[in-house]
């Protein structure tokens, strides 16, 4: 943001959770709750007013895209990945719910 568009953003590997070291899922959900609220605390801390948002920059692939851009397609990205969590926890019941199965879109994507 304090450079504006005159440097793209930096290089970003979409893949590295492949190869990220084996953890359980206590750990895993430990680690997000931790990191969530330090990014959280540094985004209050870097967008302090709406015009911190109206701010642009340089992405590789999409060119010009401002900061409220990029806060809500972030928003979005954890809203999918809610979604995903939600349909695998429908599809334990997917059996169980008999013949209703057919009015639970959900169960039927």
């Amino acid at each position: 943001m304090q450079e504006g568009e005159s440097k793209p953003f930096p290089a970003f590997d979409r893949h590295a959770h492949l190869s990220a070291e084996p953890r359980t899922t206590n750990r895993k959900l430990e680690e997000f709750s931790e990191l969530r609220t330090r990014s959280i605390e540094r985004l209050r801390a870097l967008v302090d007013t709406d015009d911190v948002l109206e701010r642009t920059g340089a992405h590789p692939a999409f060119g010009t895209v401002k900061a409220r851009e990029l806060v809500s397609a972030w928003v979005v990205h954890d809203l999918t990945h809610l979604a995903q969590i939600v349909r695998t926890m429908a599809q334990r019941y997917k059996t169980d719910v008999g013949p209703w199965v057919q009015y639970l879109g959900i169960l039927n994507r």
